[in-house]
C-alpha cells in the first residue's frame, strides 16, 4: 500500500468528461459562465475532435473540459460572478498550451454553437455532442 493518498478515480476528468455532459453543462451555464467561457470551451472541444490534434494535446483538453463539467471544483459554480472563474482559468491554460493546434475551423464552429446557445432557450445538442 502506498504511503501517498490516491486521487479518487470518480473525480478524475476522464471519468466525468463526455460530449453530452459538456453540452448539458454549457446549456445550463450559458448566461452565468458567459460567452468567452463558452467560446473557449467549444473551441477546445472542436480541437479535441480533430484527428490532427496530437494525443498529448487531447489529454490537456480533456482535463480542462473535465474540470468544467466536474460538479465539485475549487470555486462552486453557483457563486454569482466568480463561480466560473476557476473553470475559465483551466480553459485558458489549456487553450494556451494547445494553441498551435487550434484552427480557424475550430473557432468558427465554436462561435456558431455559442450563438446557438444564446439564441434559443433550450437548444437541442448538435450531432457531435451525441454519443
Amino acid at each position: 500500500m502506498s504511503k501517498f493518498p490516491k486521487f479518487p478515480a470518480t473525480l478524475s476528468a476522464p471519468t466525468w468528461y463526455s460530449a453530452p455532459r459538456l453540452w448539458r453543462t454549457l446549456s445550463k451555464a450559458a448566461l452565468s459562465a458567459g460567452r468567452k467561457t463558452l467560446l473557449t470551451a467549444l473551441t477546445l472541444f472542436y480541437c479535441l475532435q480533430d484527428r490532427d490534434t496530437p494525443t498529448w494535446a487531447k489529454g490537456v483538453i480533456v482535463g480542462a473540459l473535465g474540470y468544467l463539467v466536474l460538479p465539485t471544483d475549487l470555486i462552486p459554480d453557483i457563486i454569482p460572478g466568480i463561480g466560473y472563474g476557476d473553470d475559465w482559468g483551466a480553459l485558458v491554460a489549456a487553450l494556451g498550451t494547445v494553441a498551435a493546434y487550434i484552427k480557424d475551423e475550430h473557432k468558427s464552429k465554436a462561435l456558431a454553437q455559442v450563438e446557438r446557445l444564446f439564441g434559443s432557450p433550450n437548444p437541442a445538442p448538435p450531432p457531435e455532442f451525441i454519443e
